[in-house]
C-alpha cells in the first residue's frame, strides 16, 4: 500500500503559475536573522515586482532628522494597518544635494496620505539603480490601498 499521488503536469504547472501570480506584487518581507544584531534601527525588506529583494531601514515617520541627512538612498512612505501589513504609499529618492523644502512637502503628503513609517533603502550604488528600485517597487497607483 503505497500512499502515492498522482498529479498531472498541467495541474501542476497551472498551480504554480496561480501561486506566482498571487505572490508577484509587492510585498514587505520581515527578516527573521535580525534578532541578534546590535543595531538600534530595524531592519525589513521588500519583494519588488520583478522578485528582487531590497533590505530596508525602518523609521517612524515622525524621526524628521532621519529624512533631514539622507543621502544618496530609496525611501518608502509606508503605511502599516491595523494587521501589521505593510503598504507602499509613496517611493523617492533622496539625491546628494536635496532641497530641504522639497522633503518637507513630500513628508508632509505622505503623512496626509496616511504614511506611519519610513523605510529607507541606502545600498543602491548610483542614481539609475535607484530609480530602477523605484520603479521596481512603485505600485500602480501606490495608494497603499
Amino acid at each position: 500500500m503505497a500512499n502515492k499521488r498522482t498529479i498531472s503536469w498541467s495541474m501542476a504547472m497551472r498551480d504554480l503559475r496561480n501561486d506566482r501570480a498571487r505572490r508577484a506584487g509587492v510585498r514587505e518581507e520581515r527578516l527573521r536573522a535580525t534578532a541578534g544584531l546590535r543595531t538600534t534601527e530595524a531592519l525589513s525588506s521588500w519583494r519588488g515586482r520583478s522578485g528582487r529583494r531590497y533590505i530596508v531601514g525602518v523609521h517612524p515617520l515622525v524621526e524628521k532628522e532621519v529624512i533631514e541627512v539622507t543621502t544618496d538612498a530609496v525611501i518608502l512612505a509606508v503605511k502599516r494597518d491595523d494587521t501589521g501589513t505593510a503598504h507602499v504609499i509613496d517611493v523617492a529618492t533622496a539625491g546628494s544635494y536635496p532641497s530641504a523644502q522639497a522633503r518637507a512637502r513630500w513628508m508632509t503628503e505622505v503623512r496626509n496620505r496616511g504614511a506611519n513609517e519610513m523605510h529607507v533603502h541606502r545600498l543602491a550604488h548610483d542614481e539609475d539603480e535607484r530609480r530602477a528600485m523605484i520603479e521596481d517597487l512603485r505600485e500602480d497607483d501606490c495608494s497603499g490601498e
